[in-house]
């Protein structure tokens, strides 16, 4: 069975539907479960309505089926699963599946299809804030707009700080001993945030920046996998290059200076700028030379000197290499 959503709400009551879970209200919550099939397990959902909601799940799927969903809104997703796989795919992505683990997401705009099989097991806790709650309540409070810009949309992290993971914990202690009530539930959603945004705040470079796949590079015939640290110091890399184009640093200073090994300094430079440190140097000072050609009366000396050819010839060569012409011909071109 194949099912369409457009919305949070949809997909969740979708997925009861297909549990055959019936809604039972409680005083703090809503307690979901097929009253005739208890041992099928249930669902406990604590919300406030647009605003956000807790779900704690242990339930087993009963049948086949798949959702795909196309929401437009902002969500932030926040929890742990400690049992069960979800196999899900998203538009122009390959299938995936989500293992038991901590994780959040900052999802927009998500278009794709989840799938569930019988007799799959899935335990775990889940805090969903709606964009509505940052704008309304904690924008004001903070005096400040949330960057949501600071996470890679619809991107995964596998991974929470402690203290998240820790009132998470409590949150279903509470829920457990039926003392989970409103003030508890919101005061923890914002102990959660807080935490979450002060992550943030300490650094750019912090651990959800470190979850990202920046893709891997071959050495020899090793691949080594680009982390947060290595990407900063490859930009840091281009950053010195152009600051010192007419006598840039060699690749072995280079690499001293931005505490990366020549390597992978190199591979990973070309990675990211689809450029080998040599190209790129070439490149901007032939950009350079071109808008002087264009724009002053230097002579083909003088701007070869500029740029950091001491001898015109090799100025005069290598911009021949690229533009297929003489600097002069260009310039008279122009």
């Amino acid at each position: 069975m194949n099912f369409t959503v457009t919305s949070a709400e949809q997909f969740r009551h979708t997925l009861l539907t297909q549990l055959n879970f019936i809604k039972k209200e409680d005083r703090y919550y809503s307690l979901y479960q097929n009253p005739n099939a208890k041992e099928q397990g249930h669902l406990l959902l604590y919300e406030r309505p647009g605003y956000y909601y807790f779900a704690i799940a242990n339930y087993t799927i009963p049948h086949a089926f798949s959702i795909h969903f196309n929401n437009p809104k902002r969500l932030i997703r926040l929890g742990t699963v400690y049992k069960g796989i979800t196999q899900f795919q998203l538009e122009n992505k390959p299938v995936s599946s989500f293992t038991p683990s901590s994780f959040f997401v900052v999802e927009k705009d998500l278009i794709g299809t989840q799938t569930w099989h019988p007799g799959q097991h899935f335990q775990g806790a889940e805090i969903t804030i709606y964009e509505e709650y940052f704008n309304e309540v904690i924008a004001p409070l903070l005096n400040t707009d949330i960057n949501f810009e600071a996470f890679t949309q619809n991107y995964t992290y596998h991974y929470l700080p402690l203290e998240v993971m820790s009132i998470i914990q409590n949150m279903q202690k509470l829920s457990a001993k039926n003392k989970l009530d409103p003030l508890k539930l919101e005061s923890s959603i914002l102990d959660c945030v807080s935490l979450i945004l002060s992550n943030i705040e300490q650094s750019p470079h912090q651990a959800f920046t470190h979850q990202m796949d920046y893709g891997k590079v071959k050495i020899g015939d090793r691949y080594l996998k680009l982390t947060a640290d290595d990407i900063q110091s490859i930009q840091k890399a281009h950053d010195l290059l152009i600051e010192n184009l007419t006598a840039p640093p060699t690749i072995e200073k280079l690499s001293e200076l931005v505490m990366l090994n020549p390597q992978k300094l190199k591979a990973g430079f070309h990675h990211h700028y689809h450029l080998t440190i040599g190209e790129f140097i070439i490149n901007r000072r032939l950009s350079i030379a071109t808008h002087l050609l264009c724009t002053t009366d230097m002579s083909i000396a003088e701007i070869a000197k500029h740029i950091g050819y001491p001898y015109p010839s090799n100025f005069i060569k290598a911009f021949k290499k690229v533009y297929h012409c003489t600097p002069l011909q260009y310039k008279n071109k122009r």
